[in-house]
């Protein structure tokens, strides 16, 4: 089918660090199962990662090139999906602008998860850039008219305002912009391996996926149990364990075993954590052998984004002219545009 009469998918990580388990389980596994089915579109934020690191721009220009491993390593294919860097592509920033001046900044203020992810500093406080976040994902999903959007439940508050500023945008100019829609992952939200209600790289409990089987094992042995049981045969309590929790995600059919075993006290903590260990491994494996693949020959991976970047541009462009000719912002062509 060709990729022009496919719906477009729109979606992306912030370059601030490796990817882990549960951006897997939340984004990625959805993006591998999808790209064929939808014109996929997915975003390298470096723009974005400045919300948080603008006084370390060298760990963002570190962390892209780990990123885009990460893509290429869960079986994203870059035949099938066009991989680029935000900003590379100036028509977003040009469309932030835009939006920015229609979008309140109560509703920025109000958002959800600014608000827990700005925890610590006073709403007065916040960088532009920052409270603005939510304008800069808007324009992220609409420079290309995606209208499917794999996200965590985390990020519903954005996907909603994004939705906002869609309609709003096409009731005062004219239609330009498809009303996105959010897929959400039946694991939307992983939990951390000390027992935290999300995995996440800066509490430090990520399972990431270029792990080792020495570094899994490792983490896993020292990662929390149910905190009740103390000797082996006692009965615990596989809901407060986290070790339970992946086991329900990443083996499935094993898991009503491991439950009622649990329950009963009959498998002890360290035979489970060799069991998840295993289905992890089984996971990964596939992951570390195309990671091989292409963490030998980076210039490779450079090509993709260059040629991916490139395509996501002149998408760009055209939204672009049709979003300064609805705004009556198309007073003449400069000679370069031609």
């Amino acid at each position: 089918m060709n990729q022009k009469h496919k719906e477009r998918m729109l979606t992306g990580d912030r370059v601030t660090g490796k990817l882990h388990l549960g951006h897997y389980v939340g984004s990625l596994q959805n993006r591998v199962m999808l790209q064929g089915k939808y014109d996929s579109y997915i975003l390298l934020a470096d723009v974005q990662a400045l919300t948080t690191h603008f006084d370390r721009p060298d760990s963002i220009r570190e962390h892209l090139r780990e990123v885009a491993l990460d893509y290429l390593a869960v079986g994203i294919d870059p035949n099938q999906a066009t991989l680029f860097l935000q900003s590379m592509v100036p028509e977003i920033a040009e469309l932030t602008v835009f939006f920015s001046m229609f979008v309140t900044v109560n509703s920025l203020r109000h958002n959800p998860t600014i608000k827990s992810e700005s925890k610590g500093s006073s709403l007065d406080e916040l960088y532009y850039g920052f409270l603005g976040y939510p304008v800069s994902q808007a324009a992220d999903i609409t420079f290309c008219k995606a209208s499917i959007v794999p996200v965590g439940d985390d990020q519903l508050p954005h996907l909603e305002l994004a939705r906002k500023v869609v309609r709003r945008f096409n009731e005062l100019y004219r239609p330009v912009f498809p009303e996105p829609q959010a897929l959400i992952s039946e694991t939307p939200r992983l939990v951390g391996t000390d027992g935290n209600a999300k995995m996440s790289k800066s509490l430090g409990n990520a399972i990431e996926l270029d792990i080792t089987p020495e570094q899994l094992s490792y983490k896993i042995r020292r990662a929390v149990t149910d905190p009740a049981r103390i000797r082996k045969h006692d009965p615990g309590h596989p809901e407060v364990c986290p070790i339970y929790a992946y086991h329900k995600v990443f083996e499935p059919s094993g898991a009503p075993e491991i439950h009622e075993a649990c329950e009963r006290g009959s498998i002890g903590c360290t035979e489970c954590k060799h069991r998840l260990v295993a289905s992890l491994n089984t996971l990964l494996e596939p992951m570390r052998e195309r990671r091989s693949r292409y963490a030998g020959n980076p210039r490779v991976i450079d090509e993709i984004l260059m040629e991916g970047t490139r395509r996501a541009r002149e998408i760009a462009r055209e939204t672009l002219s049709e979003v300064r000719e609805a705004m009556g912002l198309d007073y003449f062509r400069l000679p370069e545009e031609d």
